[in-house]
């Protein structure tokens, strides 16, 4: 049995790997990446998985919209979304430690890393007032890139126009493939 280790404090996130890896003899790790290799010893059957989310600004390509810092933040990015398309973006990565058993070449110094970005299109249906106070009050927003969870109380106000759902749950789709081709060589 080896660990998979997300280094990552999402909740979606880890909630999708549970149900990906229900049927894997892995034990999943949820650990901030700084803190990876103080506290656990990494074998080489181990995997880390990294991913970060980013959204494009509907009006402007080259603007990222992140995370809000408070309501106040939320309520514009949801106004800046109502009613638009926008591209979610999530890059992947898995890290295989030295000597790893699924590295092709048997390094035994250093750490090898596969990278993958995917987007998806997400429509939000144009928001009322009401219902712009009711997510924020619901505190969905929190820790969500553009203050929205495709899982959670938004969901019935977007629709996934092109990509795939996991990309806007914060992974690559190719990454997920390869993890699972991978687990289950």
């Amino acid at each position: 049995m080896g660990l998979i280790i997300l280094a990552s404090a999402s909740s979606r996130r880890r909630k999708f790997l549970n149900s990906r890896l229900n049927h894997i003899d892995y034990d999943l790790i949820i650990e901030p990446i700084s803190e990876i290799s103080k506290k656990i010893p990494i074998h080489n059957n181990d995997l880390v998985l990294v991913s970060d989310t980013l959204l494009e600004d509907p009006e402007d390509s080259k603007m990222p919209i992140g995370k809000a810092k408070n309501k106040e933040d939320a309520l514009v990015m949801l106004l800046r979304l109502s009613g638009k398309r926008h591209k979610v973006w999530s890059s992947s990565g898995i890290l295989l430690p030295p000597g790893s058993k699924y590295q092709q070449i048997k390094d035994n110094k250093n750490w090898s890393v596969s990278l993958w970005t995917d987007y998806a299109i997400v429509e939000f249906e144009r928001l009322e007032d009401n219902r712009i106070v009711q997510l924020i009050n619901s505190n969905s927003w929190k820790n969500k890139a553009g203050c929205y969870d495709i899982m959670g109380e938004a969901r019935k106000n977007l629709c996934l126009v092109e990509g795939d759902e996991v990309t806007v749950l914060g992974f690559s789709t190719r990454m997920i493939d390869s993890l699972m081709g991978i687990i289950n060589e």
